[in-house]
C-alpha cells in the first residue's frame, strides 16, 4: 500500500539534492507534489519525468508572495494540502565573525529561516482547512553542536529547530504536526559548496569524508527523504516537535576506531590508543 495515497505535498528546494529525492519518493507514495524551487530547468524537468504527480513551481522562498502562491496554487488544483517540507537551503556566509558582511548575514538567515517561517505561516490555514497535515523542515546536526559548520549556518539551523518546537505547541491543537529533520553529511550540491557540482565530484567528497563517519559512509539524498517520507505519512501521527536526526552517528561523536587522533589533511595524529584495539 502506497504510504503518500492521496495526499498532496509541497517541497521546496524540490528540483535538486535531498529535495529532488523527496520529490521522487512521495511520488512513488502516492503523493502529488508541487516541486518549488528556484532552478527553473532542474525543476521543470523533473516535474516532466514524474508526470501527473508533479507540478513544478518557480518559488524564492525569501519571498512571500512566492510562497504564498505555491500553496494556493495546491489549494486550486487538489484542493487540499497534507504536508510542506521546507527543504530549501545553502550553505550561508562563510569566513570569520569579524570578515562577515551584514548583506551576507541577511541572505543566510532569509533562505536559511525566513523561508521556513514563510512555509509553516502559509501552509498552516491551509492544512487547518485540509483537516490537518505534517510540516517538515530540514535543519541539520549544525544546529545541535558547533564547530563543523559556519557560524550563521549553525545559528540559523538552531533557530529552525526551536522555532519547530515551539509552533508544534501551537498547531497540535488543529491536527498539524510540526517537525525537522536533521542531517548529518549528506552528498549534495550544498555539501560540496556549489549547485553544479558533478556526480564525480560528490562522490570524491563522500569518499573523503566516509572514513569520519561511524557508519563508514556519508549521507545520500535518499536517507533523508525515507525520514520525510516517515514524518509526512500517517505512521508518525504521534510524532510533534521533534527534531529527527539522521546522520549515520556523526552527532553521537566520533567513530570508535579514530578516537584519540587528530585527523589532519595529509594523516591522521595517534594521540592514545583506547584499551582493546
Amino acid at each position: 500500500m502506497k504510504r503518500l495515497k492521496g495526499k498532496t505535498a509541497i517541497i521546496t528546494g524540490g528540483a535538486s539534492g535531498i529535495g529532488a529525492a523527496s520529490v521522487r519518493l512521495f511520488a512513488e507514495e502516492g503523493a502529488r507534489v508541487l516541486i518549488a524551487d528556484a532552478q527553473t530547468e532542474r525543476g521543470e524537468a523533473l516535474a516532466k519525468e514524474l508526470g501527473d504527480a508533479a507540478l513544478f513551481q518557480r518559488v524564492d522562498v525569501t519571498r512571500e508572495e512566492e510562497v504564498r502562491s505555491a500553496v494556493d496554487e495546491v489549494m486550486k488544483r487538489w484542493g487540499r494540502l497534507d504536508c510542506i517540507y521546507n527543504n530549501a537551503g545553502f550553505g550561508g556566509a562563510l569566513g570569520s565573525i569579524e570578515t562577515t558582511t551584514v548583506e551576507e548575514f541577511d541572505i543566510t538567515f532569509d533562505v536559511l529561516l525566513k523561508g521556513v517561517f514563510l512555509g509553516i505561516k502559509h501552509a498552516a490555514p491551509a492544512m487547518r482547512a485540509s483537516g490537518g497535515g505534517s510540516i517538515i523542515s530540514t535543519a541539520s546536526v549544525a544546529g545541535l553542536k558547533t564547530g563543523e559548520s559556519p557560524h550563521l549556518y549553525s545559528v540559523a539551523k538552531a533557530a529552525v529547530i526551536h522555532l519547530t518546537r515551539s509552533v508544534a505547541l501551537e498547531l497540535g491543537e488543529h491536527n498539524i504536526r510540526v517537525n525537522c529533520i536533521c542531517p548529518g553529511i549528506v552528498a549534495t550540491p550544498l555539501a560540496a559548496g556549489r549547485a553544479s557540482a558533478s556526480d564525480e565530484s560528490l562522490q570524491k567528497l563522500a569518499k573523503g569524508l566516509a572514513r569520519t563517519q561511524a557508519m563508514g559512509r556519508v549521507g545520500q539524498p535518499e536517507d533523508i527523504a525515507r525520514a520525510a517520507l516517515w514524518l509526512a505519512s500517517d505512521e508518525s501521527e504521534w510524532v510533534t516537535g521533534h527534531a529527527q536526526v539522521v546522520d549515520g552517528g556523526a552527532y553521537a561523536g566520533r567513530p570508535w576506531s579514530r578516537q584519540g587522533e587528530w585527523i589532519t589533511a595529509d594523516r591522521p595524529i595517534k594521540l592514545y590508543r583506547p584499551e582493546g584495539r
